[in-house]
């Protein structure tokens, strides 16, 4: 009874289309979350992700879990996560996205996860790193660890929505720095972010992580937006 009531003062929408969530649902109501629109890459040996790395950085393998459309249902989460403050949404996306890949022959070997960091100044404006939670969420759900130490980001940088490939590359060159490296030595780590559009960040992150002694690298995002 107290839930019906507190439910008429805080209606619990789903995030994708609006509509009232039924009190099993959580976020994302049940129709919306079978026709979230999966890639399923990390079944394909060579994805559009992949391919997209494919001679810029070693990648042992690189997946996205939903396809960016514009104006689509994933953007509207993406934008929850990212601008509402829903933070726990990330979360959530990230053990969803772990029940898939937990038997994976590559993922499920998974030493640490690590998420693209934020600068501080940005982080301190958002109040969390919408990547990290993605990456919390993740961890749980394939019970590896999680690391947000390792990769730093030293330089503010712009948003990357309205630039161009190479504007997005200068935009993110020799902005991080590694941190503590001996941990992850011979060690395979998850490097992910929330979007890869044209793959930018990732890379100028994995040229720095591949500096470590026999690490091997794979990438997963929330989704992937091809331009």
């Amino acid at each position: 009874m107290l839930q019906d009531f507190l439910s008429l003062i805080y209606p619990r929408n789903c995030v994708a289309c609006g509509n009232s969530l039924f009190r099993h649902e959580d976020q994302v109501c049940n129709y919306c979350y079978s026709n979230l629109p999966k890639t399923n890459f990390h079944k394909q040996s060579r994805n559009p992700v992949d391919a997209l790395f494919y001679g810029r950085t070693p990648l042992l393998s690189a997946s996205s879990f939903y396809l960016f459309q514009k104006k689509g249902s994933i953007q509207k989460i993406l934008h929850a996560i990212k601008y509402k403050h829903n933070k726990d949404l990330a979360v959530l996306v990230g053990k969803w996205y772990a029940e898939d890949l937990k038997e994976d022959p590559v993922f499920s070997k998974t030493d640490f996860v690590i998420p693209v960091p934020l600068h501080s100044k940005k982080f301190k404006m958002r109040g969390y790193n919408q990547s990290e939670e993605f990456a919390r969420g993740l961890s749980e759900g394939m019970k590896t660890n999680l690391n947000t130490s390792v990769l730093k980001r030293k330089e503010f940088t712009e948003t990357q929505t309205k630039k161009s490939k190479y504007e997005r590359w200068e935009n993110v060159e020799d902005v991080f720095e590694l941190v503590v490296p001996e941990t992850f030595k011979n060690k395979h780590v998850v490097l992910v972010d929330d979007v890869i559009t044209t793959g930018a960040t990732i890379e100028a992150c994995c040229q720095l992580l591949h500096q470590i002694e026999g690490i091997q690298i794979s990438v997963l995002s929330i989704a992937y937006a091809d331009k």
